[in-house]
């Protein structure tokens, strides 16, 4: 099942963010929550983010980017579990990171869930809405 879609959910005073309930089955194994890129935060079933912790863990730590790359995805990582309604609770600091307030935006990004603050979804989405519209390859066979 792929997680697809955007949403607008809104983080409670505490800190708690309902999912959208067509992806709640997906998640209910567990989670992880953790940094993701242009400060968004990423939210994986469980058995992903082991799949990319493996792929992290078989990169050598002497290549630099590896060791950066591994050291963000994992110092930010807080694993969860959705309570008995469908919320998940998102630690200030992950909350700090990606300046979430009340108002989100969560999209279904293929494997993960991605949360944003809706001002940088905006200008992320417009940018690249520009360059998905001006996309122009030749097929391989021409």
């Amino acid at each position: 099942m792929f997680f697809m879609g955007t949403f607008t959910p809104k983080l409670d005073e505490k800190g708690r963010l309902f999912l959208p309930a067509k992806f709640r089955d997906r998640l209910a194994e567990g989670l992880v929550v953790t940094q993701g890129q242009e400060n968004c935060l990423v939210v994986w079933p469980s058995d992903v983010f082991m799949e990319e912790a493996q792929r992290a863990r078989a990169t050598p730590m002497t290549v630099r980017s590896a060791r950066e790359y591994a050291r963000v995805l994992f110092a930010g990582a807080d694993e969860g579990q959705l309570d008995k309604q469908g919320r998940i609770s998102i630690p200030a600091h992950l909350r700090d990171y990606a300046s979430l307030d009340k108002d989100v935006v969560v999209i279904g990004v293929m494997d993960r869930i991605e949360i944003w603050d809706p001002a940088r979804w905006r200008d992320f989405s417009s940018q690249a809405q520009e360059k998905f519209a001006s996309l122009d390859e030749e097929p391989a066979d021409a």
